[in-house]
């Protein structure tokens, strides 16, 4: 693999590698990719944080990317986007990566050689990296949270469908009294309780006659944030709630509150 600092830079290929990336494979399950934008701030000697912004249901995750693109050039961050698309071994499946594993993947540890082609590419800083996903995207992010928590910085998670409780007394990914069984990982509560974790959804996402008609009634998206909030805060994590008011079920109403909460954790830790 050629990283970026052994191309002379008159290469084209700094042109490609730089800015808006095509998407590459990721090293560990080629029917998922990654895109990736590196800021015009980017040298072969700097070694920059890295955002990963994982994509709902829709998979839009041209837009998502186009979305941190300014918070990238302000603070100098790399954004990583991963692919994870429907249909892997049944067509109609569209949930297969919020709950970290389906059909023999663990999309958790394909994120995790995805992180490692990115350092050695771009010489970036992968350990640990800020996360962030709505809808879909929060699932598998609060949910990887779990898993890695040594591995994420802080975890932004945007009106997630559906939330996994910190309660070993319930199976995942209702809760955590199998990962071990499951994904040979027990959640480590202290390790999960030093990661800063933003809750955030829009006021007018309710949800919930979406939420039904895939056989989840009884919750609004509000309402499961805020069983998700209670069940961090019973194990002393710090949580900070944002409810948007006047936003509906909508990344980019929720990305200001995502991005002001990365900003203000990026200037503590300067």
């Amino acid at each position: 693999m050629i990283r970026v600092a052994d191309l002379p830079a008159t290469h084209p290929g700094r042109r490609l590698l730089t800015k808006r990336t095509p998407f590459f494979v990721a090293p560990s399950e080629p029917r998922c990719s990654y895109c990736v934008y590196v800021p015009t701030g980017w040298t072969p000697e700097t070694r920059l944080s890295v955002v990963v912004a994982v994509h709902g249901t829709g998979r839009n995750v041209g837009e998502l990317r186009e979305g941190f693109i300014p918070f990238a050039q302000r603070h100098n961050v790399i954004v990583v986007t991963p692919l994870f698309p429907v249909g892997i071994g049944d067509p109609d499946d569209v949930h297969n990566y919020k709950f970290m594993d389906a059909r023999g993947i663990r999309f958790d540890l394909v994120l995790l050689d995805i992180l490692e082609q990115v350092r050695l590419r771009w010489n970036a800083d992968v350990d640990p990296v800020l996360l962030c996903g709505h809808s879909g995207g929060g699932q598998f992010a609060h949910r990887f949270l779990y898993l890695h928590p040594d591995r994420v910085a802080a975890v932004a998670v945007s009106a997630p469908g559906s939330v996994t409780l910190l309660d070993d007394s319930l199976a995942w990914p209702e809760g955590i009294g199998d990962t071990r069984q499951r994904f040979a990982i027990t959640v480590d509560l202290e390790a999960v309780a030093r990661v800063p974790v933003l809750l955030v959804v829009g006021g007018d996402d309710d949800g919930r006659a979406d939420l039904a008609a895939m056989g989840h009634p009884g919750h609004s998206r509000p309402e499961r944030l805020d069983r998700l909030a209670e069940s961090l805060n019973l194990q002393g994590i710090a949580v900070k709630k944002v409810v948007v008011p006047g936003v509906g079920h909508s990344a980019a109403g929720t990305r200001p509150q995502i991005v002001d909460f990365f900003t203000n954790l990026l200037a503590d830790n300067a």
